[in-house]
């Protein structure tokens, strides 16, 4: 990301860690509001099933 923004590593770092950024971590889940998304999931999940 730093790359692609145009700064030092360490700037970018700096710059997380001043506005608490934690991008690593996943602190919560949450489950898709779009209606058809249960047909949508049993698709997916069929292909990597099958």
């Amino acid at each position: 990301m730093a790359e692609a923004e145009g700064v030092s590593q360490p700037a970018a770092s700096r710059i997380w860690r001043a506005f608490g950024v934690k991008p690593h971590i996943v602190e919560t889940w949450r489950l898709s509001t779009d209606p058809p998304f249960v047909t949508k999931a049993r698709d997916v999940v069929g292909i990597y099933l099958a």
